[in-house]
């Protein structure tokens, strides 16, 4: 069986698919802590205008969502 040169002996120890080859992304340097600051920054930016667009386009179920979970945070309060 010498059709497929990446086949193992069939050990149950050995990964599937060769994904000890490829495995994870490519070696990058390490990111610093100010850009991984800044990815974050950007990231929480979108995400809060994607809120805001969401409750502009869906101003019905945004104000039930937020009746819905008032009403969870007075179940959980003692």
């Amino acid at each position: 069986m010498t059709s497929n040169p990446k086949a193992g002996d069939g050990s149950a120890d050995e990964p599937v698919g060769g994904a000890a080859l490829g495995a994870g992304p490519p070696h990058d340097p390490p990111e610093t802590e100010a850009e991984r600051r800044t990815r974050r920054a950007v990231f929480l930016r979108e995400l809060a205008e994607a809120r805001e667009l969401r409750e502009r386009v869906q101003p019905r179920r945004t104000k039930e969502r937020r009746m819905r979970e008032a009403m969870r945070m007075r179940t959980f309060r003692i």
